[in-house]
């Protein structure tokens, strides 16, 4: 992906932000587990994570030597940039204005003031109350490492599916699956909980036909560089991993095939429309 050189936004932040509760959208492999201490217990795990800010009270999100100029950092302030060209041209093709998220950039832990306590291990994240992502940059350095997934666009597909859930936020789809939540079965609301992540990755998909249409930095690579990621993380391929075995009334993210599929068709449709995720699995 061509990156250096161009704009970056000005939607980002780093520091600390206030206390609260709420379910992050979005998460890594610990967010997955924190989604099914909720799903499978009823306990809302931002009031776990809660509990471990407690006990770091002294704990502080911003490490000794961040620097806002990490070429990590530089590189997603250049994603989320483009993320606000094609989503604010694509809104006002449906009559309505894109209200820009903001990045919130943490090492180590993060107190969001909508979703609680987090740390790096959950991975990035999106959380509705604040209407912010949350990302640690050496989540980057496991997806290589642990999820063999390389590429500058691998990364840019971590930053898409985030604000895919912001997208979600603002056309109230987030808002439905709230209101569902403890008026249908767990099994059920789990299928909700995958549907809506692979409808963020529909949207990271719609987000790289534009790049690619429109913005032209592309290069060649870079979409078989999303499609690996979306594979590596796909919930039976992470459980089969840990665990041995694959537990489909637990996935909270979706399949690896149904993470391919999702992002695929935004890619090669760019239509919004053809999203409806929610629909297509029957729900």
């Amino acid at each position: 992906m061509k990156w250096l050189g161009r704009r970056e936004s000005s939607n980002t932040e780093e520091g600390s932000s206030g206390g609260g509760r709420g379910l992050a959208l979005g998460g890594g492999v610990i967010g997955l587990i924190a989604a099914a201490i909720y799903l499978f217990t009823g306990i809302d795990p931002s009031a776990l994570l809660n509990d471990v800010q407690q006990q770091q009270t002294e704990q502080t999100n911003t490490q000794p030597g961040s620097d806002p100029n990490d070429p990590q950092k530089k590189f997603v302030r250049v994603v989320l940039a483009d993320t606000e060209d094609i989503w604010g041209q694509l809104f006002k093709q449906m009559g309505q204005t894109y209200e820009e998220p903001t990045l919130h950039f943490f090492d180590g832990a993060v107190q969001t003031q909508g979703c609680g306590f987090a740390e790096s291990a959950t991975g990035p994240f999106y959380c509705p109350g604040d209407r912010k992502v949350y990302i640690d940059v050496s989540f980057f350095n496991e997806l290589e490492s642990r999820f063999a997934a390389a590429g500058d666009f691998a990364r840019a597909y971590v930053v898409a599916h985030e604000v895919g859930h912001h997208i979600q936020q603002l056309l109230g789809t987030s808002a439905k699956l709230e209101r569902a939540r403890g008026r249908v079965s767990e099994t059920e609301y789990n299928k909700l909980s995958v549907a809506l992540e692979l409808q963020a990755d529909f949207y990271a998909g719609v987000f790289a036909h534009y790049e690619e249409s429109t913005k032209n930095v592309l290069e060649p690579g870079d979409i078989e560089e999303a499609l690996n990621a979306a594979n590596q993380i796909g919930d039976d391929r992470l459980q089969k991993q840990s665990t041995g075995r694959v537990e489909p009334d637990s996935f909270t993210h979706g399949t690896s095939a149904q993470r391919l599929h999702w992002f695929k068709k935004g890619y090669e449709t760019g239509d919004v429309k053809q999203g409806d995720t929610f629909g297509e699995m029957g729900l």
